[in-house]
């Protein structure tokens, strides 16, 4: 299946489900898969944040793209990160990931070391180079600590080497610029901009994004695309009502105490917590070394499912 130009609607970044040894817990995974495709789902991303991409080994990396993607069949496209610190390294990681059958990868600034806007755009000109599927950009601030400058992602959007945008910046102004001047600069080359944001999908859709990758999507895959549609045909009233109901769930990232673990502790957990709630995985698992949610915690998430009529 090649990645449609544009990419549009709700792509899950796919959570990935652990056994309690740490290593890939496959069966769980697939599971979590029929869930979202049977949501109606429009596409996969797998090696994301929300998957945890950045604690598995490269072995585990490559386990989740073979099975998800033999799993679905070709029923949806499935994209892959490609996410490391430097350029040669992303490249190794397209190779790997487009070798196991993901059909676009997904790819950060580099980051550790500081960059300059014309060495992140040498960065994704040299991954596009050497990537045999499109590749789309990924701003994630909070992770690698860089923006993407808006006029780069443009000129990069415009020459073709980049397929898309997936925001997570939290940036709406930001965002906005992105989307006018892809209508603008790339016309029908079939650029897709993306929101990262859970909270802000029908604002997104309002401004002119193709779609939108919310990790609630994992807990709620029905939520999101009931939002989507409703958003494409201009019920705004019952789409502004469906987006505050999720609004109201994701407070489920909160059940982590902050006196205790990190953000991201706290709402994978909560995420994992809930999917082992409803039964789709085996095991609310995340990867060390963050903290796992205790049993109030878990009760907590628990309390945000049925107040969102999901238990």
């Amino acid at each position: 299946m090649t990645l449609p130009a544009p990419l549009t609607g709700v792509v899950p970044p796919v959570c990935t489900p652990l056994t309690p040894e740490g290593e890939v817990d496959v069966p769980s995974l697939l599971r979590l898969v029929d869930h979202l495709v049977g949501a109606g789902v429009h596409g996969l991303f797998v090696l994301g944040t929300t998957s945890e991409a950045a604690y598995l080994t490269d072995r585990q990396r490559t386990l989740v793209v073979e099975s998800v993607v033999g799993h679905v069949g070709g029923q949806l496209p499935v994209l892959a990160g490609a996410i490391d610190m430097t350029t040669p390294r992303v490249r190794e990681h397209v190779g790997a990931v487009t070798r196991a059958g993901a059909q676009a990868v997904v790819v950060t600034a580099p980051f550790y070391t500081r960059t300059h806007p014309e060495e992140i755009a040498r960065h994704y000109r040299l991954v596009a180079a050497a990537s045999p599927v499109p590749v789309l950009a990924y701003d994630l601030p909070s992770g690698v600590h860089t923006r993407l400058p808006a006029e780069v992602v443009l000129e990069l959007a415009a020459q073709g080497v980049l397929a898309g945008l997936k925001d997570s910046s939290g940036d709406l102004a930001g965002f906005r610029r992105v989307v006018a001047g892809a209508r603008e600069q790339c016309g029908s080359t079939g650029f897709s901009v993306l929101t990262g944001s859970e909270l802000l999908v029908d604002a997104a859709l309002a401004l002119g994004a193709d779609g939108a990758v919310p990790g609630l999507a994992n807990v709620d895959p029905h939520g999101y695309v009931r939002l989507d549609g409703l958003c494409r045909a201009g019920d705004l009233e019952r789409a502004r009502a469906e987006q505050e109901r999720l609004c109201a769930l994701y407070r489920m990232v909160d059940a982590g105490d902050p006196a205790r673990m990190g953000a991201s502790s706290s709402a994978l957990g909560a995420f994992k917590a809930a999917l082992h709630l409803r039964g789709v995985i085996d095991c609310p698992l995340t990867a060390e070394p963050q903290i796992p949610l205790t049993q109030e915690e878990v009760r907590r998430v628990g309390k945000f499912l049925a107040a969102a009529g999901l238990l």
